[in-house]
């Protein structure tokens, strides 16, 4: 059967965002074994292991950038990179897997909003709807329905860390897509990883308690290969496949599908025993419904009668 270039990339993005989806819950169970810090650091270090062997073995070229290219891109990475996950995994400590698959939903519409303020351009009335409907599941979720708590502001603390997380990351969606114009996917990816494992490893050398190596070999062999699962499948293979639906489809459309994140975590957390509360799932169909609302209530255009 033969696959357009697009059907391709919607079914690898399909595949991305199961991964991802999946090491929401995965994440979860492995910090109760080691540090939020240790995990982040092996899921880069494991990725840019990985991707420096690829190159190697395919004999892939460094690719011939400006220094001020070479700047803008290590930037974009570690903001990118590092700040998701830092905010990811801290906020997991915190917070459950749905709420923060949930809060990671709300990526494509600030991607959208990110785009509109760098091009100085007003977000659509259908944006900005979308913006409400879907914050308002988001808030039912994490505020647990009661709107005192909104009021109060007492938002979880690891609710709070995903979301800087989540706007971390809509920022390096939206700034990769200029980036793959002149560097291909494969050394932009390694590039990403390098950066985030140098940025975690040093914070590791100065946080007290967190000692990556003792922690990952005093580890369950279950809770080994959730970090290993979270390298290969959910660091190497999805941003792979992420970086390669932006340059197929965009940033814009390609951040769509991470309206299926919190379903696939959700999904993955309900097999693994974790609870899913009735809320949470009312939660996602209010923030996905908020998400296709630009593509639903957009008029088509009528096109003009010919004179």
């Amino acid at each position: 059967m033969n696959f357009s270039a697009n059907t391709k990339a919607i079914l690898l993005l399909l595949l991305c965002a199961f991964f991802w989806g999946s090491c929401f819950p995965i994440g979860k169970h492995a910090l109760n074994q080691v540090h939020a810090l240790t995990l982040v650091f092996w899921r880069f270090s494991i990725a840019a292991i990985c991707l420096a062997i690829y190159l190697k073995i395919i004999n892939s070229t460094k690719p011939s950038l400006t220094f001020n290219q070479w700047a803008w891109v290590i930037i974009v990475s570690a903001v990118g990179v590092g700040g998701l996950n830092l905010g990811l995994f801290t906020g997991l400590e915190h917070t459950s897997a749905a709420n923060g698959s949930l809060i990671m939903a709300l990526s494509p519409l600030a991607t959208s909003l990110i785009s509109s303020v760098a091009k100085r351009s007003m977000p659509t009335a259908a944006q900005c709807f979308s913006l409400i409907v879907s914050l308002s599941g988001v808030l039912l979720v994490i505020t647990n329905g009661d709107l005192a708590v909104l009021l109060n502001m007492q938002i979880n603390a690891g609710d709070k860390m995903i979301f800087l997380g989540m706007l971390a990351w809509s920022s390096y969606t939206y700034f990769s897509q200029g980036i793959n114009q002149y560097m291909p996917v494969l050394p932009y990816t390694f590039v990403s990883m390098l950066s985030g494992a140098t940025i975690i490893g040093l914070m590791c050398l100065v946080t007290a308690n967190v000692h990556p190596l003792s922690e990952l070999s005093n580890s369950s062999m279950v809770g080994i290969i959730d970090v290993i699962y979270i390298g290969l499948f959910g660091t190497v293979a999805g941003y792979l496949l992420w970086l390669n639906g932006i340059r197929q489809l965009g940033s814009a459309n390609a951040s769509l599908f991470f309206n299926f994140v919190p379903v696939f975590a959700m999904l993955t957390a309900f097999l693994m025993g974790q609870p899913i509360t009735e809320l949470q799932l009312i939660g996602i169909i209010v923030v996905i419904i908020g998400l296709l609302m630009p593509r639903i209530v957009t008029p088509k255009r009528i096109p003009e009668p010919c004179k």
